[in-house]
């Protein structure tokens, strides 16, 4: 079976096959997986906004993920880090990002996005 993890470098280069991510059509909720290892939807209808930046942690460590986005919902806050997250950005925008999860460094050369880390806070005064 090919799970991303043991696609070849060369299938990895379409969004199809990018473990970072997938799409579809009339979704109602994003499947994040957080780097613990849990999964949470959250839906759509709850989402606010998004906020896409230079990632800070590249003044310390200059390996570090290039990019950091913020996504926000009414009761928790998604941080993605990674590089060519506006591809991410544009799917958020017509919701249409079916699940966001981190991949192994290995592939970042290879992906057009690669996202390197997931974190989600709940807001403890709405959950």
């Amino acid at each position: 079976m090919n799970t991303p993890e043991n696609l070849p470098a060369e299938s990895l280069s379409s969004s199809r096959r990018n473990p970072c991510y997938d799409d579809g059509i009339q979704l109602a909720a994003l499947n994040v997986f957080a780097d613990d290892g849990t999964s949470y939807l959250l839906p759509y209808a709850q989402f606010l906004h998004t906020e896409r930046t230079p990632n800070p942690a590249l003044e310390q460590k200059p390996d570090a993920p290039p990019e950091k986005m913020l996504i926000r919902f009414a009761t928790t806050e998604v941080v993605v880090l990674g590089s060519g997250l506006n591809t991410i950005e544009r799917m958020i925008q017509k919701y249409e990002l079916k699940f966001v999860k981190a991949a192994d460094r290995r592939f970042a050369a290879t992906l057009k996005t690669h996202i390197a880390a997931v974190t989600i806070t709940f807001n403890k005064e709405n959950v």
